[in-house]
């Protein structure tokens, strides 16, 4: 287990925002490479696109990331395993889950409903802990939700209990159990590699199934990537956005709690709304597809700022009362 002087708070709350960063950016790669990939297997739904996606993601990741450690992974201990596929199965339950309920929904809706673990992850720890959270705690929850109906621009007047926000909401539970799972002290001795890889490997093997039900055969997975736009962005995807944020997270979040966790991945569509003003620009121009850029707007500021105050405040460190020196306490 992390003691408190081991935890390195401010550096994690760093190297979590970097990867929060990455995964901002994912969007926009994700959603260029179905622009892309309509045009080269065009029969092919949406779903069967998404999800031989994520696998190409995470097998790659898997791959590469065993090739880097060798003999580690052949050493990986029955901990590191469980820690693993507990996180494979909670991720990709969470990412398919996800993935079909913005079908059925807004996006800006599913995005808003995605980011409820937010407010799930301090209820279940106070009702464990048999604990109340903070006031400061609670502000920067309402704060980080707030910030992220704003960069939504949800209508609560609209939203409806369906399949979609059904769906999404149960994404989020799913994707609070990985952030609670990873906190668990029993694992924080456990080698990072090892068990990331086998959290790759557990998504693989949960996305294969949904890949063969959705696709026609080999013919159309060749074809899916049969472009080199279409191969640069999948690698960037498994490089950056897989391999080395989920490498990042499952490294430096021990060392900041669940809660404030969290609160930090809740910056991920704020990063995704700034890429969005710029980078489809350069994808279009780049791999010939037409993605326009967004525009800056109040509710980005607006939203933004909330979210960036919000964390902020979560990691603004808590005065401690000074010991009182026996010597000169005259109480009486």
């Amino acid at each position: 287990m992390l003691t408190e002087p081991m935890r390195r708070p401010i550096k994690a709350a760093a190297m979590l925002s970097l990867a929060t960063l990455v995964w901002g950016a994912s969007f926009l790669a994700m959603k260029a490479l179905g622009l892309k990939q309509q045009e080269l297997v065009p029969a092919a739904g949406t779903w069967f696109i998404t999800s031989f996606s994520v696998l190409a993601r995470f097998g790659i990741s898997a791959v590469l990331l065993g090739l880097c450690s060798g003999r580690k992974i052949c050493e990986t201990t029955q901990l590191e395993l469980w820690q693993g596929a507990g996180l494979g199965i909670f991720c990709g339950a969470g990412i398919l889950l996800q993935m079909d309920g913005v079908q059925y929904t807004s996006a800006s809706t599913a995005a808003f409903l995605t980011q409820c673990n937010c407010i799930l992850i301090p209820i279940i720890l106070a009702c464990h802990r048999r604990k109340m959270p903070g006031p400061r705690l609670i502000l920067c929850c309402v704060m980080v939700m707030a910030g992220v109906a704003v960069l939504s621009n949800i209508d609560f007047r609209k939203i409806q209990l369906g399949r979609g926000e059904a769906e999404s909401i149960f994404a989020s539970v799913v994707f609070t159990g990985q952030i609670l799972w990873l906190e668990r002290p029993v694992f924080h001795a456990n080698r990072n590699a090892a068990a990331t890889f086998a959290m790759f490997a557990t998504v693989t093997l949960l996305v294969v199934p949904v890949v063969l039900l959705t696709g026609t055969g080999p013919r159309q997975w060749a074809a899916a990537y049969a472009s080199w736009p279409a191969v640069m962005l999948i690698v960037f995807l498994a490089v950056g956005c897989t391999l080395a944020a989920y490498l990042i997270m499952n490294y430096w979040q021990p060392h900041v709690s669940a809660t404030q966790a969290g609160l930090i991945y809740c910056c991920e569509p704020m990063f995704a709304s700034v890429f969005a003003l710029f980078l489809p620009g350069y994808l279009s121009a780049a791999f010939a597809i037409h993605y326009a850029n967004e525009v800056l707007t109040v509710r980005l500021l607006a939203g933004g700022g909330l979210i960036t105050a919000a964390n902020l405040l979560a990691m603004w460190p808590i005065p401690r009362p000074s010991p009182v020196d026996p010597a000169t306490d005259r109480g009486g």
